[in-house]
């Protein structure tokens, strides 16, 4: 398949021009005064869509923001793949760690720079171009659609119900999604499974106004020390959640399994060093790669309260606020969770503070077979362009509504995807190697290639 390498290196510099026009949208779903960035970013993807050989492509409202659907059906008797990213992108914070504007991408040392590089921006048009490819190489072998929706970053809450209302339209016999990583160039690898979610928020109010920390330090109670108190017992020495209740649902891994995992290479001084971190932690008993893919974790995204401007002002606070994740694992529940970390923050805060507890967002694990004709045409697409067969691997992110997917739409999906742990997602000085862009449009070809032969 030569004409697949002859048809990206005539138009790479065009890919990566169109590419950045799309980065340069801040496209922010958190961020309230970003609406007209998301309803440009829907148009943008609209376009390219189109540009890239749909027949048809639309911007379709949502409570919230739009979602982009394309399609182009060559035989309503051939395998229909769905197409699934998003536009929508984390925010920038904090800005003074970038080192080149996050929304004017710059390719370093090979990679590009910029918020969306990676996550999803760079991931899901690897997808447009790779269609674009097919398409105007007249070896399209599939029919194809794609959903490109403005809210992953903030738990697609509007996804679903537009699923709902256009099952019809979006039915097909696989989901194709570019938003995951791989462990390296050198081992190529699949995900097969991503942790579930429990996003929450806990606001404690002691005062009801700041007070002088002089005249009133040790008579009355400091949110914000209630507060770190509180988070802090959260997880005890062995890095085990100590929330009642919690490892009630989850599965415990097979020693055959944690065996074929831990076939997987991983360098943990190499990783320790591309952090820079000079030890690891977590649950006691598990290796790393254990700790962040069959086991679930709580993590504080966020914590605040009092005097943060420059200089000193000598504030007992009168809020304190945190914001805490819970990675989770199949047969968790995330409504449940959030359920009983609710109770447990309750049972444990002091009388001296009031307490609201809020769930932001979340969704279930996912879990993936390898003996499916979706996951062998991931299989052998890798295997075609990195020489190796990939492994299968269980990511440590979530992406909640792939599950959703599953039970509304009833299709699995497919995690093909060409992210580094290197690349920074969701930080400061995100990137993404131009190795891995191309790469990418290159193996997904294949894969529509051996899908539609394996679903005969």
């Amino acid at each position: 398949m030569n004409y697949i390498n002859t048809y990206i290196e005539t138009h790479k510099d065009r890919f990566l021009d169109e590419l950045f026009g799309l980065i340069r949208i801040p496209s922010i779903s958190s961020e309230k005064e970003r609406k007209e960035d998301m309803v440009k970013a829907a148009e943008y993807w609209k376009k390219s869509i189109r540009e890239a050989g749909a027949d048809k492509a639309e911007v379709l409202p949502t409570k919230g923001n739009p979602v982009v659907y394309g399609e182009k059906i060559i035989d309503p008797s051939l395998p229909t793949v769905l197409v699934y990213g998003h536009y929508d992108v984390m925010p920038v914070d904090p800005l003074d760690l970038w080192e080149s504007p996050p929304f004017k991408p710059e390719v370093r040392n090979g990679k590009i720079y910029a918020r969306g590089a990676d996550d999803d921006k760079g991931q899901a048009f690897m997808q447009a171009k790779a269609f674009e490819l097919m398409v105007k190489t007249n070896t399209l072998p599939c029919n194809v659609k794609f959903m490109i929706e403005g809210e992953e970053e903030i738990g697609s809450p509007n996804l679903e119900a537009f699923c709902i209302e256009h099952r019809e339209m979006l039915k097909s016999d696989i989901i194709l999604v570019s938003d995951t990583g791989m462990i390296s160039m050198d081992c190529p690898s699949v995900t097969i499974g991503l942790r579930g979610l429990a996003y929450m928020e806990v606001e404690l109010t002691g005062p009801d106004h700041d007070l002088h920390s002089g005249l009133f330090g040790g008579a009355v109670a400091n949110p914000a020390n209630v507060l770190t108190k509180l988070v802090a017992s959260l997880t005890d020495e062995n890095g085990r959640i100590t929330i009642p209740g919690f490892y009630d649902d989850v599965v415990v891994i097979s020693d055959d399994e944690r065996k074929l995992m831990a076939q997987a290479p991983f360098d943990e001084e190499e990783y320790k060093k591309s952090i820079d971190v000079a030890a690891l932690d977590g649950e006691a008993g598990y290796t790393t790669r254990e700790r962040t893919g069959i086991r679930p974790s709580l993590d504080v995204n966020g914590i605040w309260g009092g005097y943060q401007g420059e200089g000193s002002k000598t504030v007992l606070p009168s809020k304190a606020y945190a914001k805490i994740s819970m990675r989770l694992v199949p047969n968790q529940d995330h409504l449940k969770i959030s359920e009983l970390f609710e109770k447990h923050v309750l049972s444990i805060a002091p009388d001296t503070v009031k307490v609201k507890v809020r769930a932001l967002h979340g969704g279930q694990a996912y879990v993936s077979p390898i003996d499916t004709p979706g996951y062998l045409a991931a299989s052998k697409a890798m295997e075609a362009t990195f020489g190796k067969v990939p492994v299968p691997v269980r990511s440590g992110g979530s992406i909640p509504i792939i599950s959703t997917f599953e039970q509304v739409l009833g299709v699995k999906s497919i995690l093909l995807g060409f992210g580094l742990e290197t690349d920074a997602c969701h930080s400061p000085n995100e990137n993404y190697p131009l190795e891995n862009f191309f790469r990418g449009i290159e193996t997904i070809p294949y894969f529509f290639k051996y899908f539609a032969e394996l679903s005969k």
